[in-house]
């Protein structure tokens, strides 16, 4: 299977997880997902969204540089790791 499709798979799976993951881990996903969807973080810093909003972009702005592949690739990781029940992992 390629890499896409296994990152797609990965995004349909996140959504099954018995627990709700940890804030660190929920804004890993987010921004290794807005990362591999849409590449680094162009737009200016968020004025509206408070203090979520903010820690969203920041934590997509952190993997400036990184690559699409990368992305998911990282973002299909943490999602096995949650689906077989492991610890969190720690944000990069």
């Amino acid at each position: 299977m390629n890499l896409t499709k296994r990152f797609e798979k990965a995004a349909k799976r996140v959504w099954r997880l018995k627990e709700r993951p940890d804030d660190m881990t929920l804004l890993e996903l987010y921004a290794l997902y807005k990362q591999a969807t849409e590449g680094d973080a162009k737009s200016p810093r968020p004025i509206s969204g408070g203090m979520v909003g903010m820690a969203k972009w920041r934590a997509w702005r952190k993997l400036r540089g990184t690559s699409v592949e990368d992305a998911m690739e990282r973002y299909i990781a943490v999602v096995e790791r949650l689906m077989s029940g492991g610890a969190n992992p720690s944000p990069s």
